[in-house]
């Protein structure tokens, strides 16, 4: 399977980089996606994603290696985003091509899942009063475990 893997710390297109995956995956029988971005609530002026390249980017190659292990697919992308960036921005790219959809849906599902509670981020906004850490919810932790065998 054909992984592309990359932590970025500068804007991305995800239309862009989904048109060239799909190109790369012509006999695939679908592809399915999720571009994950900056939510516009209330307050948030910007929020920052701190990594520490060392250990996320080994993490993000090693959770891809996992979810080759577990679904039939002929390439997976996993895009995100680390810095500042504004509300509407794009945060994560992730797509897997297959044969059939389930893999697709269940890979995407499954490595967003973990990239939202389990992942190598630390996560915080900035707000008219400040900066503010920002934890997983408890329902992040909850779709993380459907997974867990």
């Amino acid at each position: 399977m054909a992984r592309d893997v990359q932590l970025l710390n500068r804007g991305f297109s995800p239309g862009k980089a989904l048109g060239l995956f799909a190109k790369a995956h012509p006999d695939s029988g679908g592809i399915a996606s999720f571009v994950g971005k900056v939510r516009p609530d209330g307050d948030v002026k910007v929020l920052e994603l701190i990594s520490y390249e060392r250990l996320t980017l080994p993490g993000m190659e090693t959770l891809a290696k996992e979810v080759d292990s577990r679904w039939q697919l002929d390439g997976l992308l996993i895009h995100h985003r680390t810095g500042h960036m504004r509300p509407g921005a794009p945060i994560v790219l992730v797509a897997a091509a297959a044969r059939h959809r389930r893999d697709a849906f269940e890979a995407v599902d499954f490595a967003m899942d973990h990239l939202k509670s389990r992942s190598w981020f630390w996560k915080r906004e900035k707000r008219s009063d400040g900066w503010h850490w920002i934890e997983p919810r408890e329902e992040d932790h909850a779709d993380a475990k459907r997974w867990d065998v």
